[in-house]
């Protein structure tokens, strides 16, 4: 009996050693807190940890000059608040208006100082569960077939407070500086240290390394002072505005390139890093040369008795000295607090800065971790936003809603409609959806034909990665057939070779419209949920399978997907092809003579008209129709006393066109229906 109660208090004691969540959140920068908001409002029982005394710790050292690259649009001309989304790059979401970041600021380009303080509201606005000065130093795992992914996740901070998680959402960002390591490279300043008072650097000659945001962000801020500045990278610049991707240089940091196209002494070599080496001589001047001179050489003796690359090729190009060196190369995920049992890899080529995961971003090493924000940038490198706030406010959404669905039954949100309102549900949806817009060919939104094709389910910003896991991963079943909407560049508009602004470069006809190079809308339609033998096989710059159909809506300059003729019609006949069906609008007359002149009525009619639904006729709504061409005036025919008129000369329906029975109306029996 002493033995059995030692034990039992021992295991106790063991319990309570751990402190249990369902979910554990690491990091409470803005994708930590995305998450968060979504689990408070599912009531569920999670915690944040965040390392710093505030969230967004990032945000108070970066970007080391202050100014943040994503857009705050104040003014669009529309009230809509899903539409303003697609402009508004800052904005985490929720359902407090107050919380949208254009209250904070109104700079285009904000100040990274009121995004500290737009996160640290949201935090605590919305009662966010974050426990603050709580480092997260290792990660394990901790084996039970009675777990939710057949494990938990035990976390240990600082004060080796140990804490149990089911589920494990890690939304640290990428924060560990990109480092390389060559002979020399101890002189080198790194940009999260490097002075920002331009001053500094006033007559100097400078040499930044790297060609990112970060490095031309540093050369914008000391181009007025310096003698010159060089910029060595490995890759050649890329252009955001001919790649399409954000992440890319912009134009608010681009001004070296000007200085150096226009011969004013600043300019850009490309080289790899690891091959240089750094001399310094007597006077504190950086020398630049390469590995292979100084190998089985002793730098010590003095840079005299170094063979420099302008010794033997007197025109090298980095032979002048420089005064200082700056490392800008980015940042990559902190691999370092979990232990080898999660199996965290590494990715491979230009991701291995991003951990290894899924394309429903969970890790491909252990069930149950999920990779949010930043870090999760690998499903999407250079191909959309899913690496800034604007792109990843969205899957993280995604993410929770397929964690609704694993742990508790809750299905993916759907609506149902009737067929005939198919048109207007896609036309709608591109026209203000900002999940669709902002990650393009990644999410998408999935339309589920029920049987015969007489209604359809909607669901929305489904990562299209994982479509073949479509039943298992919402809950929704997809028997009859499928509509993937998702939002495309043209296939070879992108890129850093590409000349985004030469002349007929937009389409815009609508037979044409497969030839679109700028963002639009594209309609794929599957007879059967495409298999994952079938996802694989895709070709690697398509988001889909080879689809049974597909249809291209025009691209629009005003990206306004409402022309009757560019844009409603040949989807609306596209969607007729699809399901061999009218998905046209009828006003009742023409229901009428349909039930007695067909044996099967069109979706419209049957939904509609023969239900009794639609608008009441009334004085006003007949008049419409009549100065509209699309019915008889029968007030004057029937005061002059001549026959019951033809109703249909003239008609506007070509499916009457050949029928001359005259059909007078019957008011107490048929609601007018409005195009």
């Amino acid at each position: 009996l002493g033995l059995a109660l030692c034990a039992g208090s021992l295991c106790a004691a063991s319990r309570a050693a751990f402190l249990y969540h369902d979910y554990c959140v690491i990091g409470a920068g803005p994708s930590g807190l995305q998450a968060a908001y979504f689990l408070q409002q599912a009531s569920r029982d999670y915690v944040v940890f965040e390392r710093s005394h505030a969230p967004g710790s990032f945000f108070a050292l970066y970007p080391r000059h202050r100014k943040l690259i994503s857009i705050n649009k104040q003014y669009t001309g529309k009230s809509n608040s899903e539409f303003n989304l697609r402009h508004d790059w800052n904005s985490l979401l929720s359902h407090d208006r107050r919380l949208l970041f254009r209250r904070y600021s109104r700079d285009f380009f904000p100040k990274a100082d009121v995004m500290v303080r737009y996160l640290e509201d949201f935090a605590s606005l919305l009662k966010l569960r974050v426990l603050y000065n709580t480092a997260i130093v290792h990660v394990t795992l901790e084996r039970d077939e009675q777990a939710w992914n057949g494990h938990y996740f035990i976390l240990t901070d600082q004060d080796r407070q140990n804490y149990k998680c089911s589920s494990l959402l890690v939304a640290t960002g990428t924060w560990v500086p990109n480092v390389v390591n060559f002979p020399g490279s101890e002189y080198v300043e790194g940009y999260e240290t490097v002075s920002i008072n331009p001053e500094d650097f006033a007559g100097q000659t400078v040499l930044i390394l790297g060609r990112g945001n970060s490095a031309f962000e540093t050369a914008e801020n000391i181009l007025g002072v310096t003698n010159f500045i060089h910029m060595v990278s490995r890759s050649r610049v890329r252009l955001s505005w001919a790649t399409h991707y954000v992440g890319d240089l912009r134009a608010i940091n681009n001004g070296l390139l000007d200085t150096y196209q226009l011969k004013s002494l600043d300019g850009l070599l490309e080289g790899d890093l690891e091959d240089l080496a750094i001399v310094k001589d007597k006077k504190g001047k950086l020398h630049i040369t390469l590995r292979f001179y100084l190998e089985n050489r002793n730098t010590s003796t003095g840079i005299d008795s170094i063979t420099l690359p302008q010794d033997e090729l007197d025109n090298f190009a980095t032979r002048a000295p420089y005064d200082r060196v700056i490392r800008c190369l980015g940042w990559k995920f902190d691999f370092s607090i979990y232990n080898r049992s999660l199996r965290m890899m590494p990715g491979k080529g230009n991701k291995k800065k991003y951990p290894q995961i899924k394309p429903s971003y969970e890790s491909r090493g252990t069930r149950g971790l999920f990779v949010l924000g930043t870090a999760s940038h690998s499903v999407d490198f250079r191909k959309s936003a899913g690496g800034f706030i604007h792109g990843f406010r969205y899957t993280t959404r995604a993410v929770h809603r397929l964690l609704e669905n694993r742990h508790h039954g809750v299905p993916w949100p759907s609506t149902v409609y009737p067929i005939t309102q198919l048109t207007n549900s896609i036309i709608k949806r591109v026209n203000e959806a900002s999940g669709l817009y902002q990650m393009f060919s990644v999410l998408a939104d999935i339309i589920l034909l029920r049987e015969n094709a007489t209604s359809f389910e909607y669901l929305e910003e489904y990562p299209v990665g994982v479509l073949a896991e479509l039943e298992m991963q919402t809950g929704r079943k997809a028997p009859n057939g499928l509509f993937v909407v998702i939002m495309e560049y043209g296939r070879n508009f992108s890129g850093a070779d590409k000349d985004v602004f030469y002349y007929n470069r937009a389409v815009g006809e609508a037979q044409h419209a497969w030839q679109s190079n700028f963002l639009h809308p594209v309609i794929y339609y599957y007879k059967h949920l495409p298999t994952e033998h079938e996802m694989r096989l895709r070709p690697p710059d398509w988001s889909l399978p080879r689809p049974d159909a597909v249809h291209h809506i025009v691209e629009d300059f005003l990206t306004d997907w409402t022309a009757p003729n560019a844009h409603i019609l040949p989807l609306r006949r596209f969607l007729e092809n699809c399901l061999s069906t009218d998905l046209r609008n009828f006003f009742a007359e023409s229901c009428f003579l349909f039930a007695l002149t067909h044996q099967k009525l069109p979706p419209f009619c049957r939904q509609g008209y023969v239900r009794m639904q639609g608008l009441v006729g009334s004085e006003g709504l007949r008049r419409h129709a009549v100065e509209a061409g699309l019915l008889e005036d029968y007030a004057l025919t029937d005061s002059s006393g001549d026959r019951a008129p033809d109703t249909h000369k003239g008609s506007q329906d070509p499916l009457l066109g050949d029928h001359t029975m005259p059909v007078r109306p019957l008011q107490h029996l048929v609601n007018a229906k409005d195009e």
